[in-house]
């Protein structure tokens, strides 16, 4: 498997956790104000899922055009 194969499986996962992070943000807005105290930790989890997906696909467009 290729580098650009790999860094895509792992864009895979990466959008996957991303986008469980965002349905877990979603939750607990919903549930307000029930577990305030949590808003912050799964924040900061989703910002980090969404940071790394990025990264993970500016590597990738780059791999590409190389």
């Amino acid at each position: 498997m290729s580098s650009v194969d790999d860094l895509k499986a792992e864009i895979k996962k990466l959008s996957a956790k991303a986008m469980n992070m965002k349905m877990n943000l979603h939750d607990l807005s919903e549930e307000l104000p029930v577990n305030w105290t949590n808003i912050m930790s799964v924040a900061q989890e989703t910002h980090d899922a969404y940071a790394a997906l990025e990264a993970a696909r500016k590597r990738l467009k780059e791999l590409e055009a190389a």
